[in-house]
């Protein structure tokens, strides 16, 4: 399969730390991806772990930074909380996020660890979808583009079969996965684009360029932006919101990923 894909980062917003520090944008190629999504907005938000440094009064302006993004859809890859009793009020306030195609989003290794039927369930009171080893459509004119929804991608024994096995060449297919090392660990064949978080950026960087400590098997390749498998399929990893373990960020800002599609 050809894959044509230009990321551009030249429209870097920062905002005050107590939100998102700042809007990456990619602007995304692909000769797959239908003449009706020729510039269609995903927003993608990722690790939240509400409440970590991310408090009620960050989440109020992360909700208005995404607000002000004008995304299509928003797409979400998990680790939301940092407790079961802060997940209503989390979705409640996401909830105010108002896109054409609505919220979905997959679960990180936290929310299979603890409160993983209180976030189901409090998405779907909010009208948003889990994507669990799942797929969804979106419809636009006379096309489509499909999203794939990982479950549980640490648990290879039960997962390690990607969705999108059973979809077309001919589709295009974004990858929605918690961890990068997924799109590397099994064949995803058929995907186009693959969004992942988990890394944290590295959290705490040297100047953001090398990060002491990261949570992949891979070291510094899926630390954060636009990578390649070793298939060539493209992975957007984004630094995520919120933090885990100690609450700092350095030389990694927590950030909304905007990508722009366009018909190639």
């Amino acid at each position: 399969m050809l894959l044509f894909f230009l990321s551009s980062c030249s429209s870097t917003q920062r905002f005050s730390s107590h939100g998102a520090g700042r809007v990456k944008k990619y602007d995304f190629f692909h000769k797959d991806i239908p003449t009706a999504f020729d510039g269609f907005r995903i927003a993608f938000i990722s690790d939240l772990h509400y409440k970590s440094t991310l408090q009620e009064a960050g989440l109020d302006k992360l909700v208005r930074q995404l607000q002000d993004v004008k995304a299509d859809v928003l797409l979400m890859g998990g680790d939301y909380q940092e407790g079961c009793d802060v997940v209503p009020e989390l979705f409640d306030k996401l909830s105010a996020v108002k896109t054409k195609f609505g919220t979905i989003g997959v679960m990180g290794n936290n929310d299979y660890e603890r409160c993983h039927d209180e976030i189901v369930r409090e998405m779907h009171r909010h009208g948003m979808k889990v994507l669990e080893h799942q797929l969804d459509t979106l419809n636009l004119d006379s096309g489509r583009i499909i999203l794939a929804g990982v479950r549980n991608p640490f648990d290879l024994k039960r997962n390690g079969v990607s969705p999108t096995l059973s979809l077309s060449a001919g589709d295009f297919v974004i990858l929605l996965t918690h961890t990068p090392d997924y799109a590397e660990e099994v064949p995803i064949t058929n995907s186009d684009l693959v969004l992942a978080g988990h890394t944290h950026g590295g959290q705490v960087t040297l100047f953001g360029l090398y990060a002491p400590i990261i949570p992949s098997a891979y070291g510094q390749h899926f630390r954060t932006g636009l990578k390649y498998t070793s298939a060539h399929i493209p992975v957007i990893v984004t630094n995520g919101i919120g933090t885990s373990r100690k609450r700092l960020r350095l030389f990694a800002p927590s950030e909304i990923v905007v990508i722009v599609l366009h018909k190639q």
